[in-house]
């Protein structure tokens, strides 16, 4: 059983992402039914989906949106990681809002592709101390050079549960992992956040990468965190960058091959059915 914690949806005819025209191999239509054959095809029972950075104006558009997909019969999706700006003054209205939202599990501001000090800022640290006791995760999607910034969130908040995406996102093309390793394991001694193995495939060159390329940056992230402070993401259709969801899902297997029962199980969904409360049948 598989629970997918990273699934994005593009439908440019319900909402805006203006960051897509500066990626033309992303910058189209990925629907709901695309996804759903072949996430049923790789044994995946429920997904959570991650916001995709759209608009500003659609942000509370995007969470409707994908709520209406879940209420569909039989939908997988049960429940989404919502996009958020804790460095505007109304974040802290808006994460009481969303904690009055049963399928709202989390919240997410991409920093990747913003400036590295955006964090840093005295507003946005203030913001980011409203999510103690909201009973919401917060995902980071960090470079490895934005790390410390990263790590400088987590402090402030103890008791909230923040999830280091894409293992990190390694340059793993580059090959030179010291800065990504020492981040990596120094963020991981901070028990309240847990790492997810996503995304890898993006970062390896799409023409060449075996199981092989991607086990070091897995089988590190998951030895730093532990097998219960880990969960499972696909990353579609970012995934599609390096292979598609089927080969990701497939490599995943490659990689557990040695692993014992309950710490397959930990991975790929007990973990998840456990920090998002999941009711999973």
């Amino acid at each position: 059983m598989i629970i997918d914690t990273h699934l994005h949806l593009i439908d440019r005819s319900a909402l805006s992402y203006p960051w897509l025209a500066d990626v033309p191999a992303l910058d189209h239509d990925y629907l709901y039914e695309t996804y759903r054959l072949q996430a049923q095809r790789a044994g995946i029972v429920a997904s959570l989906h991650m916001e995709v950075d759209v608009a500003p104006g659609d942000i509370e558009r995007e969470t409707d949106h994908v709520a209406q997909l879940a209420a569909a019969p039989g939908s997988l999706i049960a429940g989404a990681i919502a996009s958020c700006r804790p460095e505007e003054a109304g974040f802290p209205a808006y994460v009481e809002a969303q904690r009055q939202n049963p399928f709202v599990k989390g919240l997410r501001r991409v920093l990747h592709v913003m400036p590295d000090d955006l964090s840093e800022s005295t507003l946005f640290r203030e913001n980011i101390r409203h999510l103690a006791g909201a009973g919401l995760t917060f995902d980071l999607c960090v470079l490895p050079r934005q790390m410390k910034q990263a790590m400088a969130l987590v402090d402030l908040v103890p008791d909230c549960v923040f999830i280091l995406d894409h293992c990190g996102v390694p340059d793993i093309q580059a090959g030179d992992d010291a800065l990504w390793r020492a981040q990596v394991s120094e963020m991981a001694q901070r028990p309240n956040v847990f790492g997810k193995i996503s995304g890898v495939v993006a970062y390896a060159d799409s023409e060449r990468w075996t199981a092989d390329t991607l086990r070091p940056f897995v089988e590190h992230t998951i030895g730093a965190f532990g097998w219960d402070r880990v969960v499972w993401g696909s990353d579609w259709p970012v995934c599609t960058l390096g292979g598609g969801l089927l080969p990701w899902v497939a490599t995943t297997h490659a990689l557990l091959s040695g692993c014992s029962l309950a710490e397959r199980d930990a991975l790929l969904s007990h973990n998840a059915i456990r920090l998002w409360n999941l009711s999973i049948s």
